[in-house]
């Protein structure tokens, strides 16, 4: 779900721009209601930090706005999303956003595009400790994401909120350049974290559903026998 920025390969900060009133800025922010409206409304659910917030999305599930709203694109207020537990991506990540915000780490909502999930989708963004991260709400299965993951993110324009206003922000499009030696150790270290997905998976797979056999048989085993011959 998490994943470290690499400074060369995504562009963090972005350029400060003004509210979306051009045709191109619109296609960014397509907000259904003001942005004031996602940060500034009751919550049913407050998280206390990102273990409760991932346990939260483990119980919503993905649906487009076509099909929920018979809309082309409708963002959710979080207070809704949190009755209907479900949505796209722009619902997982207003949501994730807000929490975060609530949490008091300085995040944004960003729109782009990004790997499989293609043209026009959303994610967050946000600071903790002096360094920047990458939240996936999608892939909340996983609590860590390889840093080489954020490549195939390509921020376009984000919103951020500093307690008092609503900030724009565009983005540009960083060339992947990285030090060999540095690109090495992010390839091995992305190996490694599929490797060790892979096991898991085979593990609960093929491994967990045999231990529980055996596991079962054992007890069966120790289970004592109580002699017909005497119950008589």
């Amino acid at each position: 779900m998490i994943a470290e920025i690499i400074k060369e390969l995504y562009d963090f900060e972005g350029r400060p721009t003004g509210s979306p009133s051009s045709r191109k800025r619109k296609k960014l922010f397509l907000a259904t209601f003001p942005m004031e409206r996602y940060v500034s409304q009751p919550l049913s659910v407050y998280c206390k930090n990102i273990k409760e917030l991932r346990k939260f999305l483990r119980g919503c599930s993905y649906v487009s706005d076509k099909e929920q709203f018979n809309k082309e694109d409708y963002w959710m207020p979080p207070e809704e999303f949190e009755t209907r537990k479900k949505g796209d991506c722009d619902d997982f990540a207003l949501w994730t956003w807000r929490q975060l915000i609530e949490m008091g780490y300085k995040s944004r909502y960003v729109v782009g595009r990004a790997g499989k999930y293609g043209e026009g989708h959303a994610w967050v963004t946000m600071e903790k400790d002096g360094k920047q991260y990458l939240v996936e709400p999608l892939m909340y299965f996983r609590k860590r994401l390889p840093r080489l993951s954020v490549a195939r993110y390509e921020p376009k324009g984000s919103v951020g909120w500093d307690g008092k206003s609503i900030h724009y922000f565009i983005h540009e499009k960083k060339e992947f350049k990285l030090p060999i030696l540095k690109l090495l150790f992010y390839i091995w270290e992305w190996l490694y974290y599929q490797i060790s997905l892979m096991l898991k998976v085979l593990y609960m797979i093929i491994l967990l559903p045999y231990f529980k056999v055996v596991r079962k048989q054992i007890r069966k085993t120790s289970i004592p026998q109580v002699d017909k011959g005497k119950q008589e």
